[in-house]
């Protein structure tokens, strides 16, 4: 029989790490401005959540009504219960968070106002802005006889109205246009707007002059993003037909997209309650449930929050605001230095967002412009809008180096961007692979070739994070740079794998998913199982879902095995357990930027392996996609990875502890109090205000002064 009795549901796993998201918006030390964004965050994280996860969950119902969930045991339909019995409250707790914020926020003079409370000055101004910037763009439309129910798009604001027209109620729509600001700013002194549904539901009554207007409201449907449209597999056997396919693959891509706007609704949010008989129509027409009817009084989305801190004058703007953190240079990377050449010396870690990553991009940029540099190869998950590193991969191409690219294409939600870098890489002469029928490459490892007095020399970056401009000053990541040639010669393994179509390749150091991650896992944790109470092991990851690997860790605690994990969001593995879990401790960080960091360490001391990666403890990681682990040799990058560790592992105040029973509390606090994050920003600033060291010589620190003997290791 199933034991459940250490593990928890992943999809209620990580409502409850939504949760918390949405409580860092109630904690008085952060700006008042920033708790906004935490209630923005938490809204787009969990529209992301109904799209993937909840519409994932109404395929397996339909296609698999009887599969069970290996954690907690139940099927598709059960979970679906569960979690829109655990979607109202958190509504209900965003709506009171959301209206609290807004009432202090009025205090500063920023004002989200209805029509009604507008002065008549300003209703003046937006008669005037609806008459010749709204209206004319405007599609309303009844819906009777001769108009069809429309195809209301996913996540596209929409106000209805159930009107009256000829002794006969019919339903009327105006779907908000994209090429409206999401709100309107009114004149004056203060910062005073009013949201641009809400503008439009003020002139329902003029849109339809005909009808009477007998309720109206603004809602949003929600459907099911979770297109899988790799069905099928691309041969490449030669160049041209290669050509044919990875077009044909694009084009398929173009596709799914378009049909991701159309698949079935998984919800639909309404800013207030509606008549039973407008919510009866609703409900055939769409179709959904009472259940997946969600009203709430706070906007529908906030994304324009973060937009709201650029209209302030600077004095208000730093009182409401984080104070502002620019990320460092590596103190031990001496600026005005190529840094090809100090990697070529010694390995270098940088950690993001607490140090920049214009190093690394400086490295590429090098290499596209170094004479004895042959090659560039690199896995692209996700870039940002804008990209430095695709002008120095385009420009190396353009030199005659041979710059190889495998760009995933089924980045969720960032597809159509993929698309287009792959477009432009394509026509600089990059060589472009899209991967593999049925595997995502996750994989951040980047190899540069170098052909110097007849040797080959490998530079390999490895990172736990996306090549992405703009979030490597909001995300924590690490990326080693080395000129170690074990790395480097798996590193060309791999690619000359990713390449062939191989996803079977053996690797002497490297750990590569599908095929050794997982495995190498499993043995370095019974290896610690080994030691019984003399064994250590420490993770940090943002998931955890595998089931081997939870089981592993179970036999590991059992066994007296120390285990310390830092997991920031789905935990299907419960702590503190009696006799499976005791030994097992866990904790989660929300704060100011994103965990997303993944660090490996099995055993202490000498003896230590630790490895950093791109791949969570998930199924989908560890079995369905291309993810790579990295060895740490250099002893000063795992000094600097440690270091990260013990902050996170010192924090008692934005770290949450995981208890038994799956809720979370607050460390407690014996000593001062430790934000890890702010501890890794001071650290990063003092590094790169010291002048340069030698590396036999490594600084302790402001980080170790802090804590002293609080890692623990032993």
């Amino acid at each position: 029989m199933t034991d459940y009795t250490f593990t928890q549901n992943r999809e209620l796993s990580w409502l409850a790490f939504n949760d918390r998201v949405l409580s860092e918006a109630t904690d008085e030390t952060v700006p008042l401005l920033e708790r906004m964004k935490f209630v923005s965050i938490f809204t787009s994280n969990l529209d992301e959540f109904f799209m993937i996860r909840v519409g994932s969950l109404f395929d397996m119902m339909n296609v698999q009504p009887d599969s069970r969930d290996q954690r907690s045991g139940w099927t598709a339909a059960e979970q679906l219960e569960a979690i829109y019995t655990a979607v109202r409250p958190l509504y209900r707790k965003r709506e009171a968070i959301c209206a609290a914020l807004e009432r202090q926020l009025r205090l500063h003079g920023i004002c989200r106002l209805s029509y009604g409370e507008l002065e008549a000055s300003e209703q003046k101004f937006c008669v005037q802005y609806f008459k010749s910037s709204v209206e004319p763009i405007l599609s309303p439309q009844i819906v009777d006889t001769h108009h069809p129910f429309p195809h209301l798009r996913n996540k596209v604001l929409h106000v209805g109205a159930w009107v009256k027209y000829k002794n006969r109620d019919v339903f009327a729509v105006i779907p908000l246009p994209e090429a409206l600001p999401p709100v309107l700013f009114l004149p004056g002194g203060e910062l005073r707007y009013i949201h641009m549904e809400e503008l439009l539901l003020a002139f329902v009554e003029q849109i339809f002059p005909n009808y009477t207007v007998r309720e109206k409201v603004i809602f949003c449907v929600t459907r099911n993003a979770d297109i899988n449209p790799v069905d099928e597999a691309y041969d490449t056997d030669s160049d041209e037909m290669g050509k044919r396919d990875l077009e044909d693959f694009r084009k398929k891509m173009k596709k799914a997209l378009k049909q991701r706007m159309r698949l079935a609704p998984v919800r639909l949010e309404l800013s207030q309650p509606i008549s039973t008989a407008f919510a009866d129509y609703l409900k055939e027409r769409l179709p959904v449930t009472d259940r997946q009817i969600l009203v709430t009084s706070a906007p529908l989305q906030l994304g324009y929050v973060f937009s709201l801190a650029s209209k302030l004058p600077e004095m208000k703007r730093k009182a409401l605001t984080y104070p502002p953190f620019t990320p460092c240079i590596p103190g031990e990377l001496r600026q005005g230095e190529s840094v090809l050449r100090q990697v070529l010396r010694k390995d270098r870690l940088l950690s993001y967002p607490f140090e920049s990553m214009t190093p690394f991009l400086n490295l590429v940029r090098e290499a596209a412009e170094d004479p004895a540099v042959v090659s560039i190869k690199i896995t692209i998950y996700r870039l940002a809008s804008k990209a430095k590193l695709v002008d120095y991969l385009c420009s190396a191409a353009e030199r005659g180096k041979d710059v190889t690219v495998l760009i995933e294409l089924r980045a969720r939600f960032d597809e159509q961007n993929n698309i287009d870098w792959s477009e432009r890489l394509e026509d600089a002469g990059c060589t472009v692979l899209y991967g593999f029928e049925g595997y995502k490459v996750h994989s951040k490892i980047c190899l540069i070739t170098r052909q110097e007095h007849g040797k080959v020399h490998y530079i390999t970056q490895v990172g736990t994070g996306n090549y992405n401009e703009k979030t490597a000053e909001q995300y924590t990541d690490v990326h080693l740079l080395t000129a170690d040639q074990r790395i480097g010669e798996d590193a060309a393994e791999f690619f000359k794998n990713m390449s062939i179509g191989n996803l079977e390749g053996q690797y002497k150091h490297l750990l590569v998913a599908p095929v050794s991650l997982k495995s190498t896992i499993i043995q370095k944790i019974d290896q610690e199982i080994a030691k019984r109470d003399q064994g250590r092991i420490t993770i940090k990851i943002n998931s955890i879902t595998d089931v081997d690997l939870i089981e592993k860790l179970k036999q590991a605690s059992c066994a007296g095995v120390r285990i310390r994990m830092i997991v920031r969001g789905i935990c299907c593995i419960l702590p503190g357990v009696p006799g499976k879990t005791e030994n097992l401790h866990i904790r989660s960080i929300v704060g100011r930027y994103l965990e997303h960091s993944r660090i490996y360490c099995f055993g202490a001391g000498s003896a230590e392996s630790m490895y950093i990666s791109s791949a969570d403890f998930m199924t989908r990681n560890t079995q369905r996609r291309v993810e790579v682990a990295c060895p740490i040799f250099d002893p000063d990058v795992r000094k600097k990875l440690h270091r990260i560790l013990d902050a996170c592992l010192a924090d008692n105040t934005k770290a949450r502890e995981l208890l038994s029973d799956g809720t979370y509390r607050l460390p407690e606090r014996s000593g001062a109090p430790v934000d890890s994050q702010q501890l890794l920003m001071d650290q990063a600033v003092e590094d790169q205000e010291a002048p340069a060291e030698p590396a036999e010589q490594p600084r302790q620190g402001l980080l170790r002064r802090l804590l002293g003997k609080l890692s623990g290791r032993k």
